[in-house]
């Protein structure tokens, strides 16, 4: 079949991956004008890895990943208050784990596809008529086509799902933060690139991490109200983070040099239903379980390979596809979106008792098994795929 991927992120690429080696012919439509790269740091593990492995991917994201070893939390004067180790997560989830940026990942899967896979940078589908043989897309720049099948992989704010399903309001769920990402060059004193380091107030939090080439990462996570009153991001930043202490203004002002800044809303997609007869949602445009819960892209490879593989079972019956592919997966993104919201409090603390308490329960998940396990099923992946026998 050919089929029209919307996205050409982690999600759309993976998916076009295995697509294409199932026979079909994807089309990856994509409305940035090249290749986005950037993006935060991630922990990439569990499901999401293996699948990843089967790829062939492996060696490059081993190449592109850090070997974290500690989370590290700050306080104004610089001095660890509390650190918790990376191996304790290793001894929950095994070996089968890297951290990397968010942008590196993506473009290890879109070079599996580039020289196969038909790309269209620079557009995005503007009308999908679904017909009983196919699917009319109309598009802002090029010329209307037909296609089998439209897949929404293109996240948190998805186009195929406001023209197929209704406007974001109707599916998101704000869970009261917003999030800045960027890279700046130079490094910054005391870092290193075996640690990510936090330093925290009420309510907000900026994450510090050293990367090659003498660049540093920063991630601010902060409460807010979903209207941002006009503010542009870099503005909103300053509300927040101007008077937090520690070396903020700093920070703050090698932000302000920054042109490539990821910013967006803290939230989740909760749909009753992922498919409408010929077109399917996956990843963040289905079920965004926020980047609060560590494993969006992990989660994204994952359907993607699933999806090819329900296709594949159902021999070209993308309705018994689709229904089996939901049936599947919704158990498991919904158990992720539950443990993301509980991750809400390590992000941005509420109180300064809140903020103690968070670095009490670091220091503790050091001390051994019993204590790191109850936060095991945060992490674990509880998700039972069939041999789809397609990689």
């Amino acid at each position: 079949m050919r089929i029209a991927i919307s996205g050409a992120g982690v999600a759309g690429a993976a998916l076009a991956h295995w697509l294409h080696r199932t026979g079909h012919t994807p089309i990856l439509i994509e409305r940035a004008p090249a290749f986005r790269t950037g993006g935060y740091m991630i922990d990439f593990w569990g499901i999401g890895y293996r699948v990843a492995r089967k790829m062939g991917i492996e060696p490059e994201l081993r190449a592109a990943g850090y070997d974290v070893q500690a989370v590290r939390s700050l306080g104004a004067d610089g001095a660890t208050r509390a650190e918790l180790r990376v191996d304790v997560f290793r001894r929950m989830i095994g070996n089968d784990f890297t951290s990397l940026p968010r942008g590196d990942l993506a473009a290890a899967i879109y070079r599996t596809v580039e020289d196969d896979v038909a790309t269209v940078f620079g557009d995005s589908i503007t009308d999908i008529d679904q017909r009983p043989d196919g699917v009319h897309l109309s598009f802002e720049h090029r010329p209307a086509t037909d296609v089998d099948l439209v897949i929404g992989a293109d996240g948190l704010h998805s186009t195929v799902r406001r023209l197929v399903f209704g406007p974001e309001e109707q599916f998101e769920h704000y869970l009261g933060c917003k999030v800045a990402a960027c890279v700046v060059d130079g490094c910054r004193p005391g870092a290193s690139s075996d640690a990510y380091l936090t330093y925290s107030v009420p309510g907000r939090q900026i994450g510090q991490f050293t990367l090659r080439g003498e660049r540093t990462m920063f991630l601010f996570v902060f409460r807010d109200d979903h209207d941002d009153c006009g503010r542009t991001p870099k503005e909103q930043l300053h509300k927040h983070f101007d008077d937090a202490g520690w070396d903020c203004r700093e920070i703050l002002a090698a932000v302000d040099d920054v042109a490539d800044l990821y910013f967006d809303v803290v939230s989740q997609i909760r749909m009753d239903r992922w498919s409408d007869d010929r077109v399917l949602l996956i990843g963040d445009a289905a079920g965004c379980i926020s980047l609060l819960g560590g494993e969006g892209t992990g989660l994204a490879i994952t359907e993607a390979y699933a999806l090819a593989g329900e296709l594949a079972l159902a021999d070209g019956d993308h309705r018994r596809a689709f229904t089996s592919y939901e049936a599947r997966l919704r158990p498991f993104i919904e158990g992720k979106q539950a443990g993301a919201e509980r991750m809400l409090g390590f992000f941005a603390t509420r109180t300064r008792f809140g903020l103690w308490f968070r670095d009490v329960a670091l220091r503790a998940m050091n001390l051994g098994r019993p204590i790191a396990g109850l936060f095991a099923g945060t992490v674990r992946d509880d998700v039972d795929l069939p041999d789809y026998r397609i990689g």
